[in-house]
């Protein structure tokens, strides 16, 4: 390859920002970006307030983010990118269970939603379908929100935590990962009392009698990601 066609190559680089709070995870994700002759990894961040600064300063052409990050959750990060930058394309790359977040993910504006036990080819694939201009979803969560659609917008699959709020579902997920009141509070911003709502309205959402019970079905739930609550 010449040199006029290494600077070809170089100029239709697409700009990729990761967010996710696993430093291992970003360092997978940009050695297997980093092997294609289109895509280039232009930054790193692992929540909210340094995901913001990228954006701002690295102006990438594609973010990948996660729902679990240090501070506000990737759903609550995506929001604000909607508010802040418009268009610029989100494509979700999470453990968490697709059939809870996924739709939630597409409400707040995200491009594509893809688990990251999915295979690595399927993350490029996603990756640019979406700087295409498509929306990217699983073969799965298609046929569901197809399935949703045809039955006028009932559930497939009844689950109390599709009752959830957007900010009570991180609430909920922050106490399965052993967070308490105060540190939930911090984390998000938010006062202490506002949490304690928080849990009071996830209680009666979730039919459960007391604190022990929220803790105890938050952190089975946690723990089984892949299978939702």
């Amino acid at each position: 390859m010449n040199a006029k066609a290494q600077l070809d190559v170089q100029a239709k680089k697409y700009r990729v920002l990761l967010v996710d709070d696993h430093p291992i995870v970003r360092q997978g994700l940009a050695l297997l970006i980093e092997r294609e002759v289109d895509l280039s990894v232009c930054g790193e961040a692992d929540g909210a307030h340094t995901a913001f600064h990228a954006i701002e300063t690295l102006q990438p052409d594609i973010v990948l983010l996660d729902i679990s990050l240090n501070g506000p959750d990737g759903l609550e990060v995506l929001k604000e990118i909607r508010v802040k930058t418009g268009s610029l394309p989100v494509l979700i790359l999470s453990m968490h269970d697709e059939s809870i977040y996924a739709e939630r993910a597409m409400r707040a504006g995200a491009n594509g939603y893809i688990m990251k036990q999915e295979a690595t080819e399927k993350v490029l694939i996603a990756i640019r379908r979406i700087l295409q201009g498509d929306v990217y979803l699983s073969d799965r969560l298609t046929t569901t929100m197809l399935q949703q659609y045809v039955r006028g917008g009932a559930h497939t699959k009844s689950s109390p935590l599709l009752n959830l709020t957007d900010r009570e579902l991180e609430v909920f997920r922050l106490i399965g990962e052993g967070h308490g009141t105060r540190q939930i509070a911090d984390e998000l911003h938010l006062s202490v009392k506002t949490i304690e709502s928080y849990q009071a309205h996830i209680k009666e959402k979730l039919a459960l009698r007391n604190a022990r019970e929220l803790v105890q079905h938050a952190i089975e739930w946690t723990v089984n990601l892949n299978g939702g609550y």
